[in-house]
């Protein structure tokens, strides 16, 4: 038999316009506003801990002196799209 995994509700005021749009997905994909409310939170969970993983690891590039020169971002930035671009910045140690 398929074991069921624990569940908890949670209650969150949302905008009309906002709960009228899960309505409609709800209907258009013919699921339940739970499921919809369920996916749209995994996805945004998982875009969170993704941006502070890549927060985490870029604050140890900065630790270990692994950065690139504003100014030289800015002149790469600037060439794109004239006939001189110049090589992608690298870090410097």
């Amino acid at each position: 038999m398929a074991q069921t995994a624990e569940t908890r509700v949670l209650t969150a005021h949302v905008p009309l316009q906002l709960a009228e749009k899960v309505d409609q997905w709800a209907a258009r994909l013919e699921r339940s506003k739970g499921w919809i409310v369920k996916q749209a939170l995994t996805a945004w969970i998982d875009q969170e801990q993704e941006r502070s993983r890549l927060t985490h690891e870029a604050l140890a590039d900065v630790d270990a002196g692994q950065v690139i020169d504003q100014q030289a971002v800015q002149a790469w930035a600037d060439s794109l799209g004239t006939n001189a671009v110049l090589p992608v910045p690298a870090a410097r140690r």
